[in-house]
């Protein structure tokens, strides 16, 4: 499939690109990729939801879950539904992180791709999403029916 080739190439040239961006914030992969998931997320996210969310192994995202509650950008907080599984929230300066890096990325991607249209982006990314979603709930549908 056309999309999925294009979507895993896309994948690595950004973060090549856009690695620069969190230089000098000492986050490697995984700790950028969690911090996002955590600043970004509509409600906090418990480890186990990030990693189904990011195709990511549970293990994976915890270690990076550890590593930024030890350096102070997130932090567990009850989850009522679970008593094990914590919820994650961004601290001020886990949100301060994220914005800064976010522009330096904005600033790359200005540089870099100067002839795109803002709105065809947005629209993009609101195509993405939306696929991403369909494929989230199929995968949850198909692990209730196992």
């Amino acid at each position: 499939m056309a999309l999925v080739d294009e979507t895993i190439r896309l994948n690595s040239r950004l973060r090549s690109v856009f690695g620069t961006a969190r230089a000098g914030c000492a986050l490697n992969d995984s700790e950028h990729m969690v911090l996002n998931a955590v600043v970004e997320a509509g409600q906090a996210p418990t480890v186990a939801q990030i990693g189904r969310s990011m195709g990511q192994a549970r293990q994976l995202v915890q270690r990076a879950a550890n590593s930024l509650r030890e350096a102070g950008l997130i932090e567990s907080c009850d989850n009522p539904d679970h008593k094990r599984a914590a919820l994650l929230r961004p601290t001020p300066a886990g949100i301060a992180l994220k914005r800064e890096i976010d522009m330096r990325a904005d600033a790359i991607a200005a540089e870099l791709v100067p002839g795109l249209d803002g709105g065809e982006i947005r629209a993009a990314a609101a195509a993405l999403q939306d696929i991403r979603k369909q494929i989230e709930a199929r995968l949850k549908q198909a692990a209730r029916a196992r």
